[in-house]
């Protein structure tokens, strides 16, 4: 686990030794901490916007004395896999827009309002809180479905803007987006009681219904074709 103060003093040694401003984004349990939703976490999740500010990033890693994991150890031979650096106790995950099928779209970019300076050149915005549960939701962790929960308990949640990214994720690639946020929200309703409006859940598994009437026509199309 790694607190709020040696994530701050991590990022500021590593902001100090980068040469012209990057800009990154957090993700996660990071995210949380910089939102003031939690105090520690596993890992320091960051999103790169391109390969070679990720590059710079994981060479300054290595100069500090940080060795590289092999990503298959934690997720398995996942495309969308992180670079993983193992720190004392926790680890840097440096994701590329991708974070295990989940895409870092341009309106999660836009809504990652808050920049955190460290070390003058390493600028950080942390995801908005709806992305965060988007992410999440992509999971079936324990740990992440209590995030979840805090961020709703602690937060006044804009439903619309979770429908809005789950169909943008699906447009993206993101097959399973609406799915997996119906189901967690349905999940949180009926096993802890958490209040989720009626009309979001309906409204998702309607997008739901009709994403899956469009997969079926087009499986229709191209079996005639064939």
């Amino acid at each position: 686990m790694i607190n709020i103060e040696k994530q701050r003093e991590l990022l500021i040694t590593i902001g100090k030794k980068i040469q012209k401003n990057i800009v990154v984004y957090a993700i996660g349990g990071t995210a949380m901490m910089l939102n003031g939703l939690k105090e520690e976490t596993l890992d320091i999740d960051l999103v790169f916007a391109n390969e070679k500010e990720r590059q710079i990033f994981r060479k300054i890693a290595f100069s500090l004395g940080y060795k590289e994991m092999d990503a298959r150890i934690i997720y398995s031979t996942r495309e969308s896999s992180p670079i993983l650096i193992k720190l004392e106790d926790s680890l840097l995950d440096l994701f590329l827009l991708n974070i295990l099928g989940v895409k870092f779209s341009d309106s999660m970019k836009e809504r990652a309002t808050q920049t955190h300076e460290f070390g003058h050149n390493l600028l950080i915005k942390p995801a908005d809180i709806h992305d965060i549960i988007i992410m999440k939701s992509a999971t079936d962790r324990i740990k992440d479905e209590e995030d979840i929960i805090s961020i709703i308990l602690n937060n006044k949640i804009k439903w619309e803007i979770l429908i809005h990214e789950a169909k943008n994720q699906v447009k993206l690639g993101n097959e399973v987006a609406i799915m997996n946020l119906g189901k967690l929200l349905e999940k949180l309703r009926d096993i802890h009681k958490i209040n989720i409006p009626k009309e979001t859940i309906n409204n998702l598994w309607k997008l739901f219904n009709k994403q899956a009437r469009k997969i079926k026509e087009q499986n229709k199309s191209h079996t005639a074709v064939v």
